[in-house]
Formats: C-alpha cells, sequence, structure tokens
C-alpha cells in the first residue's frame, strides 16, 4: 500500500506560506517533488525575481540579463491564478521594452504588491500600464520618472509607496500623494523635479524623507505618528534670507497633533530655525516620547530651536543629539545658549539620552551640563565623541559636571 502523499494534502494557504520563504528557483525546484507538484508552482501568486533566481558566480552580465528575462517571461506565461505581488530588482538595466511587456500583462491581473528596483542607469519611464493597477497596496520604485496620464484618478487602496531615486513634475507630487486616501507609510528618498512637499494625506502614520527641497508643508495629517527627516544640503543665506517673513518650525509642527517619534537629520533643523522661533510651541507635542537631532552647536537659531522642541516636548523620554563636527570646527566663537535657561528648564519625564559626534567644544559641554541638571529622573546618558583626539580631557570634564538626577548613568563610549 502506498504512503499517502502527505505534502500534496496541504492546504493551499499552507503551501503558498512555504513558497513565500523561498526563491523562485527553489519553489521551480519543487515540480520533482511528485507529478501533483510539477505546476504548484504556476499557482504561486507572490512573484519576486533578483539575483536568487540564479548562481551569477561564473556567468557574465549579458548573460545574468538573459537568462533573468527569460524566466521571468517563462513564469508569466505558465502562470495560472492570481498574482498578488511582483517584484523586480536587478543590478543592472534590463531592457525597456521587456519591463514594460511585464507591467502591461500585470496590469490585466488583480495586483496588490509590486517593486521595481533598477540600481543602474538612466530613469526608467513608467508606462501608462502601471497606472491602471487598481488593487494596487503597496508600491516602491527605484530609479524611476513617473507622467500618469490625465485620465489616472490616483491608487484608491494604496496603504505604502516608497519612493526612491524618482524623478516627476511638482503637480504630479501633489496630485499623486492628495490621490491615495489610504496611504498610511510614505518614503521618499533622493528624489527630483520637485521642490515642494505639501503632505495631503489623512491616514498617513509614517512618513520617512531624506532629499534636497526647499519647503515641506502637512495638510490633514492628524494621524501621522512617525517622521524622519533629512535635509541633504545646508539652506543657503538667499533663501533664509527670502523665508524670514515665515516661521518654518510653527508651520511643521501645526498639523502634527499626534507625533510620537521625530528624527531630525542632515541640515533639517537648520531649515526649522528660518524664522522667528518661539520659546515653545503654541501646542505642546505631548505625545512625542522619541526625538533626535543633528545640529551644530555653534549655530544659534540652531540651539534655540532645539531649545525649542525640548520644551515642547513634555512626555519625551528619549532624546539623541549627533553634532556636525565639521561645521563646528571651523567656527571661530561659540555661544552658549544654555547658560540662561538652567533654572527655568526641566525634562522630568526623559530618562535616556545619546550624545554623539562631538568634539569637546564648549557649547557641547553646556550642553551637556545643562541637560544633566535639567533631568531629574535620567537614568543613562552615553557621550560618543567623533574621534579619539582629546578625549581623556572630555572624560575629565564629565566626571566634573553635577546631575540632579541621583540615579544617573553617564557612559563614555569610545569612537
Amino acid at each position: 500500500m502506498e504512503e499517502a502523499d502527505r505534502i500534496s494534502n496541504l492546504p493551499g494557504n499552507v503551501i503558498n506560506h512555504i513558497f513565500s520563504n523561498l526563491s523562485i528557483r527553489e519553489v521551480f525546484r519543487t515540480s520533482v517533488l511528485s507529478s501533483n507538484w510539477r505546476y504548484k508552482w504556476a499557482t504561486f501568486p507572490h512573484l519576486a525575481f533578483d539575483n536568487q533566481c540564479f548562481s551569477v558566480s561564473s556567468q557574465d552580465h549579458t548573460i545574468v540579463k538573459n537568462k533573468l528575462v527569460n524566466i521571468v517571461d517563462h513564469v508569466l506565461l505558465l502562470h495560472n491564478g492570481p498574482i498578488y505581488k511582483f517584484k523586480l530588482s536587478h543590478p543592472d538595466f534590463l531592457g525597456i521594452p521587456d519591463i514594460d511587456r511585464w507591467i502591461l500583462y500585470l496590469s490585466r491581473r488583480s495586483i496588490k504588491e509590486f517593486v521595481l528596483e533598477i540600481w543602474k542607469g538612466q530613469r526608467y519611464k513608467m508606462p501608462s500600464s502601471l497606472f491602471s493597477f487598481l488593487d494596487l497596496i503597496h508600491l516602491k520604485l527605484l530609479n524611476c520618472l513617473l507622467k500618469p496620464p490625465l485620465a489616472f484618478k490616483g491608487f484608491k487602496s494604496l496603504k505604502s509607496l516608497d519612493l526612491q531615486r524618482v524623478t516627476m513634475a511638482q503637480d504630479v507630487f501633489g496630485n499623486l500623494i492628495s490621490s491615495c486616501p489610504l496611504l498610511e507609510r510614505l518614503t521618499l528618498m533622493n528624489f527630483d523635479g520637485f521642490t515642494h512637499l505639501n503632505i495631503d494625506a489623512p491616514k498617513l502614520q509614517f512618513f520617512y524623507i531624506g532629499g534636497v527641497f526647499e519647503d515641506i508643508s502637512f495638510e490633514n495629517t492628524s494621524c501621522l505618528t512617525v517622521i524622519s527627516i533629512g535635509l541633504y544640503e545646508n539652506v543657503s543665506s538667499d533663501k533664509r534670507q527670502a523665508h524670514s517673513n515665515s516661521t518654518n518650525l510653527l508651520k511643521f509642527f501645526v498639523h502634527l497633533p499626534n507625533i510620537r517619534r521625530l528624527e531630525v537629520q542632515s541640515y533639517f533643523l537648520k531649515y526649522l530655525a528660518v524664522g522667528i522661533v518661539p520659546e515653545k510651541l503654541p501646542t505642546p507635542c505631548v505625545h512625542l516620547n522619541y526625538l533626535s537631532i543633528r545640529i551644530n552647536f555653534n549655530d544659534v537659531e540652531e540651539v534655540l530651536t532645539a531649545l525649542c522642541l525640548l520644551r515642547s516636548s513634555p512626555n519625551l523620554k528619549e532624546l539623541e543629539v549627533l553634532a556636525r563636527p565639521v561645521e563646528q570646527a571651523a567656527a571661530v566663537t561659540f555661544t552658549d545658549c544654555w547658560k540662561d535657561v538652567r533654572c527655568s528648564s526641566s525634562f522630568d519625564q526623559l530618562r535616556r539620552v545619546k550624545i554623539g559626534g562631538i568634539l569637546g567644544i564648549k557649547p557641547e559641554l553646556n550642553f551637556i551640563n545643562f541637560l544633566l541638571l535639567a533631568t531629574p529622573g535620567l537614568e543613562k546618558m552615553s557621550v560618543k565623541p567623533a574621534s579619539t583626539h582629546g578625549g581623556w580631557e572630555l572624560i575629565k570634564e564629565l566626571l566634573h559636571f553635577r546631575r540632579s538626577s541621583k540615579q544617573a548613568e553617564v557612559i563614555y563610549l569610545d569612537p
């Protein structure tokens, strides 16, 4: 009596779960298990084509690209059933007609996740067929040019949008974001073609951005809780003068009532410092419990902006401060903005502080001293300099500072 084929009798969702942990190449190999498994791979709804499809150790790039094209064509030709996820990631630029053909084919399926990563070459212009993916939930594009057709009304089901090294016009960007009403997660990295970011997304919860832009504002973003934002170029003096009548800090926070985690990277603190900086925000960030700031301690406006953020975050528990040492080393003078507020500021909820990239100059030491005196509940502060030079002197300074918290532990970390 033949033993029952227990694998073949597994439920379809269990088989799909097994396949989801395998590469396309490994999924193909299941066809040799039995006659029942010969074409099971052809019903798998999650397709990912990348370097795991085949071994590339002894093949040149042309052979690899041709083989990948043949594999994708073969799978799509014989596939039987829905395709919910399609990922194409390759270090070399594939033929435009091939990618156009695959996207056109997928537009006739109920695809929910689409990932296209083109690591090299010029921007790939997305065909109009992409914008007919009506059931799309997740979209990730790398190195692409977006120009939707005039009839495009948005991705009504999209929840996650990840755009890296993309090009699109200013109006295209604004229309794209506002026409995705269910968008919850947005990532923008190294983009061009638009410099003014108006984020109108009522369901947005997570926003990650890094690039060069002139202005950013939020509208209908009461659900937004996590923001990581980096401005990769310094704000020029001309632009600072042009915006002197505005207050970037107030404009930035006015539509962020529920923010919980904020990372201010690169030169974005300098952007927030444009205009009149108040002592506190009109509406405090009562939900903010984690704050990360990259700062030039020799820039008075940046220091005052950082102070405003600290004063406006009454429930802050974790703080990370990263210095921009190149700018600070070039400065001749320094300022001590912390001295005047030591007695009037107290951050009762702050428990953990990380300070990195410092040179041991006076403004940095004043800030550390200020925090130790203003944090009665501090449990741990770690200090990591930018280099080993002057490390012993920094340690001696840290040992001399008084602390308002008896249990505070100050740790020196080697660079």
